[in-house]
């Protein structure tokens, strides 16, 4: 696997990768799950998922307020193809559409709090959306 190199966009220390374990102690709740880290937690807080096959993230770092922000949008956002009409395949249609982005930045893992608060504003506004515009 070639090398990664992330860097915190909040402090510019480098991301390294860990285990839910060493980031969470005994409160993680998959131990043994892959996060890229800021290498100065817990002093800098900013942290994303990885992939369990790849080991790549599953996103950008995120401080706690991001992280809070991101939930609330893929909450708003699976509300739409879980209770709505749309199935996830379309929904991912739509909020690429309704963002006008392209399929590799469309995940709500990489998106600023901006991007966020656009989509959570759509998807109560949009809370049924047509089959046939997705």
């Amino acid at each position: 696997m070639k090398r990664l190199h992330i860097h915190c966009p909040y402090c510019g220390a480098p991301a390294v990768r860990r285990y839910g374990r060493d980031l969470f102690g005994d409160a993680a709740a998959d131990p043994g799950a892959l996060y890229y880290a800021c290498a100065r937690h817990p002093v800098c807080d900013a942290y994303v998922s990885a992939h369990k096959k790849s080991g790549l993230p599953m996103g950008s770092l995120a401080d706690p307020a991001l992280r809070r922000k991101r939930i609330q949008a893929h909450a708003a956002f699976d509300r739409l193809w879980k209770e709505g009409p749309l199935t996830k395949k379309q929904a991912y249609r739509w909020l690429r559409g309704a963002l006008g982005l392209p399929e590799e930045q469309a995940h709500i893992a990489c998106f600023s709090h901006y991007q966020c608060d656009r989509l959570i504003a759509m998807c109560s506004q949009t809370s049924q959306p047509e089959r046939a515009a997705a």
